[in-house]
């Protein structure tokens, strides 16, 4: 997929890797970047660097979703690219509150539903259109310190993955972004300390690189878009001895606890 000429809308474009999402398409020559987020001024601020356009979006609100697609529909006749992008982390397992795994399970999972739910009919009727998820490596491994956030976007990636199977033949293609630590301002929160924590075992990645891996995950057309190579390794030892896997990450968690080194 050529973002050249195409309609493209980014859920949480005001920063992190939305914002370099947004940045990135416009120097690929994208006909119009529609920024949504939750703080319209930042959303506003970008889109106008870009000659974009800025939309206030609350995605656990599926009024909001519709009034999106609806907008960009009618203004550009299209949606091209649709990225779920917005996301949040909870730190801790069982013990996090109800309210916690409410909100998480809103913006992490039922919003890319709502998304689905809103632009999939269009993109059929008019012959086709894709839809970018961002997941996250947690999705496919797990994230040691935040059971919320683990299980939610596995839950993203098994949405990811349905959407695919379910629509593939009707021209729809869908995409998950699955990145390790990312230089945002989610990640101390994300990883307990502004180092990385864990999920930067194999390093932090910039938002910048994240875009470049999305750009040429898109012209490859395949599903899984790991910005970090090391992550398609890990799975592979993941699936071939699951019980082993499962050892390693508990020694990877005790050394994360310990404040070791946590190279693998």
């Amino acid at each position: 997929m050529d973002i050249a000429g195409k309609v493209v809308v980014v859920t949480g474009g005001a920063s992190g890797i939305g914002e370099a999402l947004c940045r990135r398409f416009t120097s690929e020559g994208a006909r119009a970047v529609v920024v949504a987020d939750i703080n319209e001024p930042a959303a506003k601020a970008v889109a106008d660097d870009i000659n974009g356009m800025g939309i206030l979006c609350d995605i656990t609100k599926e009024d909001d979703i519709i009034r999106l697609v609806r907008f960009t529909e009618e203004t550009y006749g299209t949606i091209d690219l649709f990225c779920s992008n917005a996301g949040i982390v909870a730190i801790g397992g069982v013990e996090c509150p109800n309210d916690q795994w409410q909100r998480i399970w809103e913006i992490n999972v039922l919003a890319h539903v709502l998304v689905g739910r809103a632009v999939i009919p269009g993109m059929i009727e008019r012959g086709g259109g894709a839809i970018m998820i961002t997941a996250s490596a947690a999705g496919l491994l797990s994230q040691i310190g935040s059971l919320p956030y683990s299980v939610t976007k596995h839950a993203a990636v098994g949405l990811a993955e349905n959407l695919s199977i379910t629509y593939g033949d009707q021209g729809i293609k869908v995409f998950a972004l699955c990145p390790q630590a990312v230089r945002t301002a989610m990640i101390a929160t994300e990883t307990g300390g502004p180092a990385g924590g864990v999920a930067a075992v194999d390093g932090l990645m910039e938002p910048e690189q994240v875009a470049e891996a999305v750009i040429e995950g898109l012209k490859r057309e395949e599903f899984l878009i790991l910005p970090h190579a090391e992550v398609k390794t890990y799975m592979q030892r993941k699936t071939a001895d699951y019980d082993r896997w499962l050892q390693g990450m508990r020694r990877l968690q005790a050394r994360y606890m310990a404040g070791g080194p946590l190279k693998k």
